[in-house]
């Protein structure tokens, strides 16, 4: 079965992203550590694909270069007109989790990174996500994209590990159960 895991960055007070999707704060001067990526080249290391939402998707789009050359990405959205060609391994999906597990299993994939919060709140949601790491920066947006939504019930999680970096961040993964 595939094992479905986020990694994501929020405030301290829960956004991950300002109310206009900026991550300016995210990637300030002040934050960077010499050749430390937090974990992301370790953790990208047992993935075998990435699900990205739309928005997110669009995101990343901007960042020079591209990121994810050699990764596929499957980008799901409920817009059914949603197309992009490009010379990178880049799927469009409508569908179901269940539809996107029956595809991924399909094709031999063990391990996919789930990115964009609205994507992980479905997953989570559907009791999809097997697993989350989120690296918590020190700052205070008062508003923006919250990393969680309203649930309709609790969510009891495992704690796997907590890490503290001297930038301040301290990054906490959890097992989903």
């Amino acid at each position: 079965m595939i094992q479905y895991k986020a990694f994501i960055a929020s405030s301290l007070d829960g956004f991950i992203a300002r109310k206009n999707g900026a991550l300016d704060w995210l990637t300030s001067e002040e934050y960077k550590l010499d050749n430390d990526d937090f974990g992301y080249s370790s953790f990208m290391k047992g993935i075998d694909c990435i699900v990205m939402g739309r928005v997110t998707f669009e995101t990343v789009l901007g960042f020079e270069p591209y990121p994810f050359d050699s990764i596929a990405v499957y980008v799901f959205t409920n817009n059914l007109d949603y197309k992009f060609e490009s010379r990178h391994p880049i799927f469009i999906f409508n569908g179901t989790i269940e539809n996107l597990t029956a595809t991924l299993v399909k094709q031999q994939m063990k391990a996919a990174y789930v990115d964009g919060g609205k994507l992980i709140q479905h997953f989570i949601k559907e009791q999809a996500l097997n697993e989350i790491t989120i690296t918590r920066t020190p700052i205070l947006l008062g508003s923006g994209l919250p990393l969680f939504g309203d649930s309709a019930h609790d969510q009891k999680l495992e704690h796997i590990q907590t890490l503290t970096y001297p930038n301040g961040f301290v990054q906490s993964t959890y097992h989903l159960k």
